[in-house]
């Protein structure tokens, strides 16, 4: 967690926070060691964004976790208009 937070340039208590907001969970090594994927760092470092232009972390989650879904949606919508022969079948 400590090589974490400094990767990012913050705190392992901005990261706890993170986790207890539910915004990334890390998997645990056999010695108990929190350990993020990368994803999960560029989800923390957009956290830390928000935080550092002056958003309140609960909020900051909450801005990235809709971020994240509306990615996730678009990237549905783009794959599915992609399909050859399926456009306006539903129309």
């Amino acid at each position: 967690m400590g090589r974490a937070a400094d990767v990012l340039g913050t705190t392992p208590a901005f990261l706890r926070a993170l986790g207890e907001a539910e915004l990334i969970t890390p998997l645990r090594s056999e010695g108990g060691h929190r350990r993020y994927s990368r994803r999960q760092l560029r989800v923390a470092a957009r956290a830390r964004e928000l935080v550092d232009q002056g958003t309140p972390v609960e909020a900051a989650c909450r801005i990235v976790s809709l971020e994240d879904r509306l990615d996730a949606a678009l990237r549905v919508n783009r794959d599915l208009l992609r399909r050859p022969g399926d456009h306006g079948a539903n129309t």
